[in-house]
């Protein structure tokens, strides 16, 4: 059989539509049957020959073909990349479509940086029925095969200014969280989106990734030139000009609106200058029509008003994102279905604080749900009074002190809750300066179950003035050793502080 085929697929007159027939369903017959390694690489050198037939329908029944046969003869299809990138030129769009379908199969790790390269100059001329096909096909292949980090930024950054009105809903999603986990190239993301963004402020998915860029490495925008890019001078009116424009565009949309607002109050901890600006705008939107954008300027504006010493802290850049695969999300989704999920909405109250404990938390069981009845034995953490009740014997321990800060914990256990701690974060200041903008935030294992009250101010004045305070409840079930994890944030003496340390020496009467 395989002697039969090969004779008559060498032999065969193709100058005439009767002979191609003849050769195609030899073609197709090597295809379906169990032929040698040779005579099916004979066979995709036939279909290439078709592909430079001037008949439009063979070339056509050609790529259909290739297509079927990419996955199980992928080397000999790839041969032919060339003539069939050029079939990406035909006017007919029924060939410029299977070409389209064929190149994207053909795309591999070897070849990713011409075959998407060939695939951007395509996007940008082809119609408009399939530049979504075209847009999409060029991520998922980026994503699969970016040799790197900087690379696939670029590719989809220039898919987005090219045709952002038809690229997949989570393209946004995934240039953010593939920025965010690369760190070395902030400033180099974020200069370019600037610079896009200055251009063209009419594709919403462009402009949406700008925004979150901007309002999260602001101040790296502002810095010295990138040694990647072109030396670029911004100003911080500019950048604030920029993002009220978006605001006002009649293209904008009420999403592309959310995250320009969102730019703003987030420039509002990394801009040096003052804030007049941006709170005006923020105010403006707290009347939109828009119910999510009035929501969003309302809390915005609580946020100045009354929660200003806590702004910094609230507002501060988003951790490093760590981007994971298929078999992560998957086991990911595997561990999310099995775990117990509480239905107690009070429970769901208490803070979780993003496991910055690490270590023994892993096997920690879940802690039990709150008992909201009033007679159950549990007292309920958000009815306790504000002010901290009288202390306990436990005694006090001193966990942090430098240039005249100290802070001191004490500790209370209430006699009819003995899972139920109390702890009083206590910071005075005996320098000869005011200690601003404090902060103090606090983390525990996930077998226990943490909620901070608010500070009792984010100034500690001067030579033992009034000393800052917060309560802090933990509920421990299981009775574990207590582990606490501490972090400071401040301005002293004119430079900005930060201090992380853990408090592993808590007196055993707080946990026994």
């Amino acid at each position: 059989m395989n002697d039969l085929l090969a004779q008559v697929a060498t032999n065969t007159d193709t100058s005439r539509n009767s002979g191609s027939a003849v050769l195609f369903e030899t073609v197709l017959t090597i295809m379906d049957i169990r032929s040698a390694a040779g005579l099916r690489v004979l066979a995709v050198n036939i279909l290439g020959r078709f592909l430079l037939n001037s008949d439009k329908n063979i070339r056509y029944v050609a790529l259909t073909s290739l297509l079927r046969l990419v996955q199980s003869d992928h080397s000999a299809v790839q041969r032919h990349r060339p003539t069939v990138v050029e079939c990406l030129r035909e006017p007919d769009a029924s060939l410029s479509r299977r070409a389209l379908e064929l190149s994207l199969a053909l795309v591999n790790s070897s070849n990713v940086r011409a075959m998407i390269q060939e695939l951007q100059g395509f996007l940008e001329y082809c119609p408009l029925d399939l530049r979504a096909d075209c847009a999409s096909g060029i991520l998922l292949a980026a994503e699969r095969f970016a040799p790197t980090k900087r690379w696939h930024i670029d590719t989809i950054l220039r898919v987005l200014t090219t045709a952002g009105a038809h690229v997949r809903d989570d393209a946004v999603a995934n240039l953010t969280q593939l920025i965010g986990g690369a760190q070395e190239l902030h400033a180099y993301s974020v200069r370019r989106l600037y610079s896009a963004l200055a251009q063209d402020i009419s594709q919403q998915p462009l402009v949406q990734v700008a925004a979150w860029c901007i309002g999260e490495y602001g101040d790296l925008l502002l810095e010295g030139s990138c040694e990647e890019t072109e030396p670029l001078q911004v100003e911080e009116e500019e950048v604030l000009a920029l993002l009220e424009r978006v605001l006002q565009s009649h293209m904008s949309l009420p999403a592309t609106r959310g995250y320009a607002l969102t730019a703003l109050m987030k420039l509002s901890t990394r801009l040096r200058g003052d804030n007049n600006r941006i709170r005006q705008v923020v105010s403006i939107y707290g009347s939109c029509l828009d119910v999510e954008l009035q929501q969003r300027a309302v809390e915005y504006n609580t946020l100045f008003q009354k929660y200003d010493h806590m702004r910094a802290a609230i507002l501060e850049k988003m951790p490093l994102v760590e981007r994971g695969g298929p078999q992560v999300d998957e086991e990911a989704k595997e561990s999310k279905e099995a775990a117990p999920v509480s239905t107690d909405p009070q429970a769901s109250k208490l803070l979780d604080l993003l496991d910055l404990l690490d270590g023994t938390s892993g096997d920690a069981q879940q802690p039990p749900p709150l008992d909201p009845s009033p007679e159950g034995t549990l007292i309920h953490l958000l009815d306790l009074p504000c002010a901290p009740p009288a202390l306990a014997p436990i005694p006090n321990l001193k966990v942090f002190e430098r240039e005249g800060l100290q802070l001191n914990l004490s500790f209370v256990r209430p006699p009819g809750t003995p899972a139920l701690l109390l702890i009083t974060v206590t910071a005075t200041n005996a320098s000869e300066g005011d200690v601003t903008h404090f902060v103090c935030q606090a983390a525990v294992p996930k077998s226990f179950q943490l909620q901070l009250q608010a500070p009792s101010g984010d100034t500690i004045p001067a030579q033992g003035g009034f000393p800052m305070t917060q309560l802090l409840r933990i509920l421990n079930p299981n009775k574990a050793p207590l582990r606490l994890k501490l972090r400071l944030t401040y301005n002293h003496f004119g430079q900005s502080v930060q201090e992380i340390f853990e408090v592993n020496n808590l007196p055993v009467e707080t946990w026994q």
